[in-house]
């Protein structure tokens, strides 16, 4: 049998996958076999010809379990089943054996498994097995990933960790994530107190990184479903800024920030020509992601020979700027397989911030 925690989160977008990520990369240097699965997909996509949770594709490709994807993403939720699943049609008890045969397959051929939830502590009761059920069901204690404030997470934890304590599942630890550094000590040592009564540790996890929050050029082709020209360096930088290139062709230029990713209009002959000259200097290629060009005006010929001869990555969408800004900042970016330089910077951070014989230590009391 193997040492199993179960990842769960006060809510979505605390870091569970990177978190995720972390211990996988850190328990693989002292265990020969570790597994990972993500019982509840809510997220589907396909990875040659399988059908699995975004996240479970992420990390078989990462540390090379392909073969063990179906057990990694055993139910994959698709539009409609929750209502199938009310219906009838999909009945609970299918739902928990598919479930448990996984977890006890991986369990079986593993040394450490990581037990990765789907959002908060309830996901997936609609289905009659959510994330304390699975964790009741493993025999696997929680590592809760929270934020790096104090007042919200406190409450978050109280309230997600009630729903475990329910089913006999023991909180094995906070892990507090997304701590603005300069303030990661008193952050911590105020959420230690404030867990000291129940006598809950308190573990450090990643300081807010706007590299892993913020999305890659390829990362917004991808949401805006539109084709994007660059090279494969090019589509993994990472967007700090979106500006709008409303102002005048100086002030757009001035206002450049590290990493900015320029959206500009069709028309814009001069600030579009102005920005891949601009890209050719070293001192503002740091400053310049690339450009998206709004709409479905035409660029005139010499502009589009400028650009294409630049180099500069470069996207068309058949959106107004308004709609494509809102997207982009609406949209929050999540890790991809393809994302080399932000997995070797978990890898990296993660030999810094996560003390993983603690956490495998906790599995013992």
């Amino acid at each position: 049998m193997a040492r199993k925690i179960f990842i769960s989160a006060t809510g979505q977008n605390s870091g569970k996958t990177t978190t995720s990520l972390s211990l996988m990369h850190m328990a693989r240097k002292k265990y020969d076999r570790v597994g990972f699965i993500k019982p509840i997909g809510p997220k589907p996509s396909s990875y040659n010809g399988i059908d699995a949770d975004k996240d479970a594709i992420v990390m078989a490709r990462v540390y090379g379990l392909e073969d063990d994807l179906p057990l990694m993403s055993p139910l994959v939720l698709k539009p409609g089943d929750t209502r199938r699943v009310l219906d009838g049609e999909i009945r609970q008890e299918t739902i928990q054996k598919k479930v448990l045969d996984a977890i006890a397959e991986l369990d079986a051929k593993n040394d450490f498994l990581i037990i990765e939830g789907a959002g908060h502590s309830g996901v997936g009761s609609i289905l009659g097995f959510g994330n304390a059920h699975i964790a009741s069901a493993a025999k696997s204690p929680v590592l809760m990933v929270s934020g790096g404030g104090l007042g919200n997470v406190v409450d978050a934890v109280h309230m997600n960790r009630a729903l475990f304590a329910e089913h006999g599942v023991p909180l094995a630890a906070v892990l507090a994530n997304k701590i603005v550094p300069e303030k990661r000590e008193q952050a911590l040592h105020y959420l230690r107190l404030a867990f000291s009564s129940g006598q809950t540790p308190v573990i450090g996890g990643f300081n807010f990184q706007p590299v892993l929050a913020n999305p890659t050029m390829r990362r917004i082709a991808n949401v805006l479903d539109i084709p994007l020209k660059a090279s494969e360096e090019e589509a993994q930088r990472i967007v700090h800024h979106v500006q709008i290139g409303a102002a005048s062709t100086q002030r757009v230029a001035e206002l450049l920030k590290e990493s900015t990713l320029v959206i500009v209009n069709s028309s814009r002959d001069e600030l579009l020509v102005t920005i891949a000259n601009l890209y050719h200097i070293p001192a503002y290629r740091k400053l310049i992601a690339g450009i998206i060009i709004p709409g479905i005006g035409e660029v005139s010929g010499i502009t589009q020979t400028i650009l294409e001869n630049s180099g500069i990555p470069c996207m068309r969408a058949g959106r107004t700027s308004t709609e494509v800004f809102e997207i982009i900042n609406d949209d929050v970016s999540k890790i991809t397989a393809e994302d080399d330089h932000k997995i070797s910077l978990i890898k990296e951070l993660a030999e810094m911030r996560f003390d993983f014989d603690a956490i495998d230590g906790l599995l013992d009391e």
